[in-house]
């Protein structure tokens, strides 16, 4: 049925919801697929969800209803958003035959049930009258699903985006040319965003076997940000063994297994020194045992990438010499001049209250002593300000979800207020046309921001690294 991708984004965007507009505006895809099932206007348009539909976001009690109706694969039955992965990479993998098929088999038979949960849906009554207050104007669904970030129709190579985040990795691969393959992202919130922005829901916990086996064969890259934690093994001898049970023996393992031709990871800057330089030598030497070639540089995002953030990181190159055999050629991007200011990551109409901070709060008196120049940007530090004084933004991190002065602090024409979340996502370099769901907290917001990467730094690396693959392809 060629509508069945509207029963799935429906449902799926029960993600978040307002139980009154979901059910209303699925009970209209509903009665619209069945009074004009043989209408190839409207079915022409009905491809996906609209922007109306984008807006609905879930009800639980959906969601509780639908898990209560387990599909198992080998006797391990499926969670919601397990299932909803499948079927959102099945979907968007269909015209590729080389991928897709991982996912056909379990895609098919979802989409099944869900047809059959969402039909079930509408034949009872228990909709709380509320299916009456919408009209059947197919209008409504026109310009359906538009994804805002799609893979180029004509991918030169594919990758897999392990500890996704929000998307940051596979922006910068599919404007170098590739498609991905595979996600996986185990945060629940970040999860809708990535799905929000690419309209795909990321696998969860990658360091589950059902997870991996779900990760198809024969793709190129392999990206990955993943976490810094120690290696608890006396001595630090056994290579491959010592990261057994950190989140970096699963990228490891997947690495076995899949080999692909190229390894893309990024790190904190700390992982290169972080217990006395063991943990990185680990890493290293694993890799290396693996049979993979190693380059790796600090760079920070306002000396390589144009971008006014003051944040180093570690990147992580690896080829395999037996695939890429010019994998020698491989060199990080050179520095680059940084021509942009805070002036343009900075929306200085917005004037959204939250973000302001005014006479009832405490520490007002020293904030506005410290925070003095529109020129520059500040953080609070429990007892004082702090200016950064090279005028660039100071390191977004994680903790500004927590709240308090964790977000950077600027002077405007209406006072002293903290970052808006989207002026955070600039600070990354991400698109003006990339969004946050409406669904999910600030906080959250704040902290996908932080976790995220440069956008830009992502995407120079990656060209490098396919210059040096696509020569051997």
């Amino acid at each position: 049925m060629k509508s069945t991708p509207v029963f799935f984004y429906a449902v799926l965007y029960f993600f978040c919801v307002d139980r009154k507009y979901g059910y209303g505006c699925l009970a209209v895809l509903l009665r619209m697929q069945k009074v004009s099932i043989h209408s190839k206007s409207v079915l022409s348009d009905c491809l996906s969800i609209s922007d109306v539909i984008r807006k609905a976001v879930m009800d639980k009690r959906v969601k509780m209803e639908f898990e209560q109706n387990y599909y198992c694969v080998d006797e391990r039955c499926l969670s919601f958003n397990e299932q909803f992965a499948i079927v959102s990479h099945y979907l968007l993998l269909k015209d590729n035959n080389s991928f897709f098929k991982t996912y056909e088999s379990i895609g098919k038979i979802l989409l099944k049930r869900l047809n059959a949960f969402v039909s079930e849906k509408l034949d009872t009554d228990d909709n709380d009258g509320i299916l009456s207050e919408y009209d059947l104007h197919g209008s409504l669904f026109c310009n359906i699903v538009t994804v805002p970030f799609r893979a180029q129709d004509n991918p030169t190579f594919h990758f897999i985006d392990l500890f996704a985040g929000i998307g940051g990795f596979r922006i910068a691969m599919q404007d170098c040319g590739g498609e991905c393959v595979y996600s996986s992202e185990w945060d629940e919130n970040a999860q809708k965003t990535y799905y929000h922005n690419f309209g795909e829901v990321p696998f969860g916990d990658i360091t589950k076997e059902y997870n991996k086996r779900m990760i198809p064969d024969g793709f190129d890259v392999l990206c990955a940000g993943f976490p810094c934690q120690a290696f608890s093994i006396a001595g630090y001898r056994r290579g491959f063994e010592d990261t057994r049970g950190t989140l970096f023996f699963d990228v490891a393992e997947i690495i076995r297994r899949k080999r692909p031709k190229a390894v893309f990871l990024e790190n904190v800057k700390n992982l290169y020194t972080h217990d006395n330089g063991k943990t990185f030598q680990v890493i290293k030497s694993t890799l290396e045992e693996l049979g993979y070639a190693v380059f790796h540089k600090v760079m920070n995002a306002m000396e390589y990438a144009n971008i006014p953030q003051n944040r180093e990181r570690i990147f992580i190159v690896c080829f395999d010499p037996k695939q890429v055999s010019n994998y020698a050629d491989f060199s990080f991007p050179e520095k680059e001049k940084l021509k942009c200011t805070i002036h343009d990551c900075i929306d200085y109409k917005n004037m959204d209250a939250k973000l302001f901070y005014g006479d009832t709060m405490g520490h007002i008196d020293e904030l506005r002593a410290g925070v003095t120049s529109k020129n520059t940007i500040y953080q609070w530090r429990r007892q004082y300000v702090r200016e950064n004084k090279s005028h660039v933004c100071p390191t977004l991190t994680a903790n500004m979800g927590t709240g308090g002065h964790n977000v950077p602090l600027i002077l405007t024409d209406s006072g002293i207020r903290k970052l808006s979340p989207k002026e955070c996502l600039n600070f990354q370099g991400y698109p003006e046309e990339y969004s946050f769901p409406d669904c999910i907290s600030d906080s959250a917001k704040y902290k996908q921001a932080g976790n995220s990467v440069v956008v830009p730094l992502i995407r120079k690396v990656c060209k490098n690294i396919v210059t040096i693959i696509s020569q051997n392809s």
